[in-house]
């Protein structure tokens, strides 16, 4: 590419919005994982497991199942990180309804840039690396799920070596991104799927109404064999028609933002669940106390997205069963009660009830769950 075209490429992305804050997708160069850096069989349970903002999603039972790693990068220059899935138990024999997709949730409060009026987008692109251990095709798609109910898919043949692959999106009439909070755009990556989503013929043209059938046509599977890896990493959605260099940005800040989502009390790197003698909080506990005398608060260093699922954890990495307290929450042994009302977006706990024993200084961590 000449320099003339980089320089028309990066005007056009100016006036899309700037040089900086081009990136939509969150944790992109695959960066910050919170939750740990492997999770092994994995295939049968939707969630986030490894790195931050990437959730995996199935439908109906597969007997597939896949190793989730960050893996280290040393061969594309820019990048030390890559988002790793690994086959590791096959499904041949696949039914209609299966599916398994990596998923990027994005809420309405990150989308406005896209917006060219109130029910229409402008023109985005998505671009991604990626590489696998043999030639493989997936499928990348768009899906507004606000109620529109729209999406475009489409096909890339992922090779063995390192390379950007792109999708432009284009401008649209009759889609709607509210200005708040909720999930209202979903970027796939389909690894895998039964003829529900396969049968028809893809739609890569433009953002229609979702039809099924159409959108994974032509997509190898992951689960083929167990030889089977599929790496990803530099993955960027901005407005425009044209893919511009990745937008990186330093860790503390994409740690910042992933922590709308999902934060720990534990150091960074540190298990969560595991013993610690360092704790996010302590809290008085007299014999003879109330329970209500109990009001340690939590403020969070990011304000999250939403109410919070908490799990609290004593020192000894024990949590107890989510029986003994309040709808969404969980705690340490070492803590008998909970009052989970006051757990919002800015802070934690609003009451630990912590028994009648001797005196003692309680110590806990936490973790504070409002993915999307």
């Amino acid at each position: 590419m000449s320099r003339a075209r980089d320089f028309a490429d990066l005007a056009g992305s100016a006036n899309a919005g700037g040089l900086t804050g081009r990136n939509i997708i969150i944790n992109g160069a695959m960066q910050v994982a919170q939750r740990g850096t492997s999770d092994t069989g994995l295939g049968a349970t939707d969630g986030y497991f490894t790195l931050d903002r990437f959730k995996v999603a199935f439908g109906a039972a597969s007997a597939g199942r896949f190793t989730m790693s960050q893996s280290t990068v040393t061969d594309l220059a820019g990048f030390s990180n890559a988002l790793k899935l690994d086959c590791t138990t096959i499904d041949t024999s696949i039914a209609a309804g299966e599916l398994f997709v990596l998923q990027h949730v994005l809420e309405g409060f990150n989308l406005q840039k896209l917006k060219a009026s109130s029910t229409s987008t402008q023109a985005f692109t998505l671009s991604f690396y990626a590489k696998s251990n043999a030639s493989r095709a997936i499928a990348t798609e768009f899906e507004f799920t606000n109620g529109t109910n729209r999406q475009i898919s489409k096909l890339h043949t992922i090779g063995t070596s390192w390379a950007r692959y792109t999708m432009t999106v284009p401008a649209a009439s009759s889609t709607q991104v509210d200005d708040d909070n909720s999930a209202e755009l979903t970027m796939n990556f389909w690894l895998h799927a039964g003829s529900t989503y396969t049968s028809g013929t893809i739609n890569d043209d433009a953002l229609a109404p979702t039809t099924s059938a159409n959108r994974a046509p032509g997509i190898g599977s992951l689960f083929a064999s167990t030889d089977n890896t599929l790496e990803i990493t530099g993955v960027q959605l901005e407005v425009g028609q044209t893919a511009t260099p990745f937008e990186h940005e330093d860790f503390g800040t994409t740690l910042a933002k992933c922590q709308r989502y999902f934060q720990k009390s534990y150091d960074y790197g540190t298990a969560i669940g595991t013993a610690t003698t360092v704790s996010a909080m302590f809290n008085r506990h007299t014999a003879g106390d109330s329970v209500s005398n109990r009001t340690p608060t939590i403020t969070f260093p990011v304000e999250m997205r939403a109410f919070t699922t908490t799990v609290v954890y004593s020192l000894n990495g024990t949590a107890a069963a989510a029986s003994d307290c309040g709808t969404g929450f969980t705690h340490s042994s070492d803590i008998t009660s909970t009052n989970f009302s006051g757990t919002d977006g800015t802070h934690g706990l609003s009451r630990l009830g912590l028994g009648t024993g001797a005196d003692a200084i309680i110590g806990f961590h936490y973790t504070a769950d409002a993915e999307l």
